[in-house]
């Protein structure tokens, strides 16, 4: 009934508008502005066009308003240009006002529908996260031209109606990949990102943002960096969209464009209005292509989107009550075939209009857009009033939620319901006992927690306020306790945090504190799994190593709501030594005070045996940090910004001092840049370790340990593991004389015949290579004597377990680690790893200098997600230490920097990172 009300709603007549009509010969057009009408054949405006446009469409028109947002990456400004009436735009704050507290759910019904009458519907409209799908950015320009421009009664109504935030989310990579197509004065020979023929000429040398490329809508629940940031203030803390609209490229092959609604699995944790007005929006925008004779969109089955990932633009608004909206569209400045595909002709309902094979040009995919825009608009127009209250009615719902005891309901708690209704008679209704849904779906053991406290006394409160701090970022509401509390019979410290979940946002909370439970999705019985859209586990308090407490009844106490990010609590530096300082290893900010030291020529140890100092267990490894009035400074200095806590002692430390020095670190990567290279150099900078990017070709040319004590090889940059070619994204890399002279350089691959010898030369003269997921395959290029134990023999060559008997698809893992080997040094004993088709080790017993750092200790080391055969990982090694000649080969197999998240992890790569200028800690040879 919600899609034909959505349907039918399109017929209905356009009333009276008050907004004025535009002067549009006033208005300066796209082809004034640039030279070029948006979407011509073989152009692609930059973000410095953008730029200068939009603030001359600010300066003629009353319908718009121009809005730094905040700056990018590259330090470039953010813009977002808010459209509506003028009237509206007059009252700018008011409707605000309105959209906030609507989406925090605390204002009464009868204020709610009050408010709703008053407000107007937000939208936010983007221009594409992946600068390589070039069609969103150059679509978002023409349709803001045309949102102060037109004048028709329905775009009228529209502005009356809704408040529109149009954002370009990519401006740094607008710049890179406008800049790389228009370089070739030849129309002709320009190529760009996302077209049905790659060309190895559209890859650019570097990503396409800073330093994480595709992976820029995934970073949206972490916010590590500017521009999820940036966003996430005007979707969760600003402005409040109803909507969030996020255009993307490409579409599925033979159509033209994939719109919602979604396939399941949809999240556990979100409203479930969300998803019903999800279709209705969804099929609003279908049914305005198919009326405007515009064939070729496809939903559901028409490609692998699903709603279950929080962290990408759209799915993580689901989480906020909004409804978002994903679109993948074909296109290109050069014109490109649309392919004949033939099951994509027979008309069905997730593909209802076929579009015919044809040459597609740039303007047809942007007329498209607009299109989907307008329908998109002229829904939320028509449903303004019940869009708004409906946000509050989702946030109430979820304020009393968690006020009461409730559940959420998984597939394993479905899978115990029929595991107990086995051997009961069938009911006369039939089903089965009804009994069981409170026995087995109402288990007060399993209830939903009332609130997650943060206790202030655990061993590495700074990272967990960076995890807060993502929640705030994301628009949760956080308390501190100002005075000890009490809560679920457990008394807690002054200054730890407590997050309730009777609060608007209450899914956000949930799916941040608790496992993803994702369904055991297989094609049919026994067959292969379906693939998710992307991790299945992700929980962020669990791979940032919090340490946190499940509350099941109310909690009161001496709290103050938070108002912005939070600083680290200021440490002491305590104690009368005047020998040195002490410092935990298990803090993760205290490898930013070794680097600020030994950067200042200070001397760092790091102690090999247990420390202890008033009363504080420091464990294995603690620094010593030798008396000096500079390095007095500098621990000062990080008690009070990082909150890294230090204990002055009157002599040194009577264990092992193994002395630790600035790591000269090379970082691999590869032409067209590798997302996992891209995250580690933003970890090393976050850390203040110094490093240098090295490309193939300067591993091969050797003499690597003359400049390096440690090599670092992330995932992705085209090492073969156990005979398993792992391939990177993208057309592949481009002949040297087709690209500038300046990127030349970094052309090459990884290979064993060329590489492995330069890389095995700089191990035996003592240098050190910490290799992270599918590149610890330079184990098998250096005929290291570890294996694959999940891999399998067919035909004499060696593959990967396939699906059906072994699949863990991006899921967080338990690993017991060896904590008193240095590479552990610092680390739970039991630490959350991810895990996403990850290799792990066994070793050769007969191997010398070969150790395990950890192990997979049980049957279901399972945390969060899927993980289908997880029992076969019981017994082997995530993580190994090995010697080759005088240096260490450390194989880490999980993702030890997932997405910037991992830092439960963390201290893994950092450990590696000083052994290699650490010969002495942990000697080979």
């Amino acid at each position: 009934m919600l899609l034909l009300a959505a349907v039918a709603s399109l017929a209905l007549p356009a009333y009276a508008s008050a907004a004025p009509m535009a002067d549009a010969a006033a208005i300066t057009t796209p082809k004034q502005a640039l030279g070029h009408d948006l979407g011509e054949d073989y152009f692609l405006a930059s973000y410095r066009q953008l730029q200068t446009y939009w603030k001359t469409l600010d300066a003629q028109s009353d319908r718009a308003q121009l809005v730094e947002i905040g700056k990018t990456s590259e330090g470039r400004p953010q813009y977002m240009m808010v459209v509506s009436s003028p009237e509206n735009l007059k009252a700018l704050e008011r409707y605000r006002d309105i959209a906030a507290k609507l989406a925090k759910g605390e204002v009464s019904e009868a204020e709610a529908r009050k408010l709703a009458g008053e407000g107007k519907a937000v939208v936010w409209i983007d221009g594409g996260l992946h600068a390589s799908e070039v069609e969103p950015a150059q679509a978002l320009m023409l349709a803001v031209y045309k949102a102060v421009t037109d004048n028709d009664a329905e775009w009228l109504r529209i502005l009356d109606d809704t408040v529109i935030l149009f954002a370009q989310v990519n401006p740094d990579g607008q710049d890179l990949l406008a800049d790389w197509y228009m370089r070739n004065p030849d129309p002709k020979q320009r190529v760009a990102g996302a077209s049905t023929i790659p060309d190895p000429r559209a890859q650019t040398p570097q990503l396409y943002h800073k330093y994480i490329g595709h992976d820029n809508n995934r970073d949206f629940y972490m916010s590590a960096q500017a521009e999820s940031t940036n966003i996430n203030k005007v979707l969760f803390r600003q402005w409040f969209p109803q909507i969030v609209y996020n255009h993307h490229q490409t579409g599925p092959t033979g159509s033209v464009v994939f719109m919602p609604p979604f396939r399941d699995p949809f999240n556990y944790n979100y409203d479930p209005l969300i998803m019903t007005e999800l279709s209705e929006a969804g099929a609003a925008m279908h049914s305005r292509l198919v009326a405007e004779g515009k064939p070729g969109s496809t939903m559901r089955s028409g490609a692998t989107y699903s709603t279950w990932f929080n962290g990408s633009l759209r799915t993580i608004s689901y989480f906020h009550n909004a409804i978002g909206i994903l679109t993948e569209i074909i296109g290109n400045p050069t014109p490109m075939p649309l392919p004949l595909v033939a099951r994509n002709q027979l008309p069905r309902n997730d593909l209802p209009s076929p579009v015919a094979p044809q040459t597609w040009h740039l303007s047809q995919s942007i007329d498209y857009s607009l299109s989907m825009n307008r329908s998109l608009l002229d829904y939320a127009s028509r449903n303004r009033e019940r869009l708004l209250f409906n946000i509050w009615k989702m946030g109430a719902n979820q304020i009393e939620a968690g006020s009461k005891d409730s559940w959420t309901i998984t597939s394993h708690d479905i899978e115990r319901l029929e595991v107990a209704a086995k051997g009961k008679p069938t009911p006369p209704q039939g089903g089965i006992d009804p009994a069981l849904y409170a026995q087995v779906l109402r288990d007060p053991a399993k209830r939903d927690a009332r609130a997650y406290v943060i206790p202030a006394d655990q061993a590495d409160f700074p990272t967990a306020v960076k995890f807060l701090n993502a929640l705030i970022k994301t628009g949760v509401t956080v308390q501190k306790a100002e005075a000890p509390f009490t809560a679920g019979g457990k008394t807690y410290p002054a200054g730890s945090f407590v997050v309730l979940t009777a609060q608007a946002y209450r899914p956000q909370v949930l799916d941040m504190f608790e496992p993803q439970d994702h369904p055991q999705d297989f094609e049919y019985p026994g067959g292969p799994p379906v693939r998710p859209y992307d991790t299945t586990g992700y929980t962020l308090a669990f791979q940032m190593g919090v340490k946190f407490d499940r509350v099941l009844e109310g909690v009161a106490g001496p709290f103050t709501p938070i108002s912005d990010l939070i600083a680290p609590p200021p440490a002491k530096v305590s104690g009368s030594g005047a020998a040195g300082w002490l410092v935990s290893h298990r803090l993760n900010d205290s490898f930013i005070l070794a680097n600020r030291l030994t950067k200042a020529g200070q001397k760092v140890y790091w102690v090999d045996g247990a420390s202890s100092a008033e009363g504080q267990d420091l464990g294995t490894g603690a620094l010593w940090i030798p008396a000096t009035p500079k390095a007095k400074a500098i621990v000062e200095t990080a008690a009070a910004q990082l909150g890294v806590p230090a204990y002055a002692q009157g002599a040194p430390p009577t264990a092992r001092l193994v002395q630790v020095k600035t790591p000269r670190i090379a970082l691999a990567d590869v032409y067209g840049g590798s997302m996992p290279s891209g995250w580690t150099r933003w970890l090393l900078e976050q850390f203040e370790f110094p490093y240098t990017v090295v490309h193939p070709q300067r591993l091969d040319a050797g003499n690597l340990a003359k400049a390096f004590d440690v090599l670092v090889l992330p995932e992705s940059v085209g090492i073969e593991a156990q005979g398993i070619e792992r391939r990177r994204r993208g057309p592949g890399q481009p002949n040297p004389e087709d690209i500038p002279a300046k990127y030349r350089s970094w052309l090459g691959a990884i290979t064993a015949e060329t590489t492995g010898p330069q890389i095995a030369a700089f191990l035996k003269a003592g240098g050190a290579v910490v290799a992270v997921g599918d590149s610890t395959g330079v184990a098998d290029m250096l005929k290291v004597s570890v294996t694959n134990p999940l891999t399998e023999t067919v035909d004499g060559k060696v593959k990967p377990l396939p699906g059906t008997k072994f699949y863990i698809p991006g899921s967080v893992v338990s690993a017991r680690l060896d904590t008193r080997q240095p590479l552990a040094w610092g680390m739970a004993a039991d630490t959350p790893m991810f895990f996403d088709s990850s290799p792990v080790f066994r070793i050769d017993p007969s191997a010398k200098g070969i150790k395990p750092v950890g192990t997979f200790a049980t049957k279901t080391p399972l945390m969060s997600g899927w993980a289908f055969g997880q029992e076969r990982l019981e017994g082997t090694t995530p993580v190994v230490d090995a010697c080759v000649g005088k240096g260490h080969l450390f194989l880490m197999g999980p993702e030890v920097n997932q997405r910037g998240q991992s830092h439960a992890a963390f201290k893994l790569l950092f450990n590696g990172l000083y052994l290699g200028a650490a010969p002495d800690a942990n000697p080979c040879g």
